[in-house]
Order: structure tokens, then sequence, then C-alpha cells
């Protein structure tokens, strides 16, 4: 999870949201990682956990990624959660969780829907604080960069 956080906070230097995935391979070894590249590339599927499951298939010239664990710091959107059991990872671990569009336990849990012909098993909470915490400092500038120059605006103008 340190590497992953590494990669959040690449991806939060440059403007995108900090998150930093890691993928394993059956020996616990890194064989990818890498984080959101979506500003970067102008891609809405560049999520770190989409960058590092393609690599890996890409490498082994299989999409099937069996023995493989997939570590990132922010609990999984729908569109990682459903790579994740397409790509037929084993493990899935994350930092903290996603309230507003986590689809791992927040609002649905794709890995572990009965319904899909695999499962991911899942764990969580690894780093959650200092992970949460990085994710936290990030709005929190880009909130306070939007509202900057309207509270220059309105001092200017009261003057």
């Amino acid at each position: 999870m340190r590497v992953a956080l590494e990669q959040a906070h690449k991806a939060a230097a440059s403007g995108d949201v900090p998150v930093g995935a890691v993928l394993l391979d059956q020996s616990g070894e890194i064989v990818a990682a890498d984080h959101n590249r979506r500003e970067e590339l102008n891609d809405p599927t560049a999520h770190a956990e989409m960058l590092v499951l393609s690599r890996r298939a890409r490498e082994i010239g299989d999409w099937r990624l069996t023995g493989h664990t997939l570590v990132v710091t922010l609990e999984p959107c729908s569109m990682c959660a459903g790579a994740s059991v397409l790509s037929r990872i084993d493990r899935l671990v994350y930092a903290a969780a996603d309230l507003k569009a986590g689809a791992v336990w927040s609002l649905y849990n794709i890995p572990q829907d009965r319904r899909l012909n695999h499962r991911v098993e899942v764990a969580f909470g690894v780093l959650e604080d200092e992970a949460g915490g990085l994710l936290r400092e990030y709005f929190e500038r880009r909130r306070q960069a939007a509202t900057a120059p309207d509270d220059a605006n309105r001092r200017s103008q009261s003057e």
C-alpha cells in the first residue's frame, strides 16, 4: 500500500485525484504500479486500477490475471470494480472507502456479487487514515482554488 500511496501523490502533483494502485503477482511481487491519469490523458477510463490491470494483461499476453492482487488507495468505482471481476484477479485490497462512488462496499458490492461468474476476495482499511487524509487535502485545495477568485473580487468591490 505504501507504493500505491506514492503513486497517489504523483497523481495529486499532476492535478488528478490522488489515487494510486499496484498489482502484485502470485508471489507478492509488484508487477505494475500507476496513478490516476485522467487529466493527463484526457481519458475518463484512465483510473489507476484500469491502467495497472491493462498493463499487466498486455505484458503477459492474457487478460486473465488469476493469482494477482490489486492494491489501491481508494475503494474502486463501478468501472474498476467490474474490471477486477472481469480480469479474474484473486484479491482486492483498498485503503479508504469512497462513500460517493465506491462499488466494492459503500454503494455496491460488485466483487462479491453472486450473480457474476467470478468473485474477488476483498480486504480494506490498510493505511486508511493516510489515504483518506491525502484525498481530503486534495479536495480542500481544489475548493479553495475554486473560491479564491470570488473572494478577491468581493474584496476589491468592497474597497
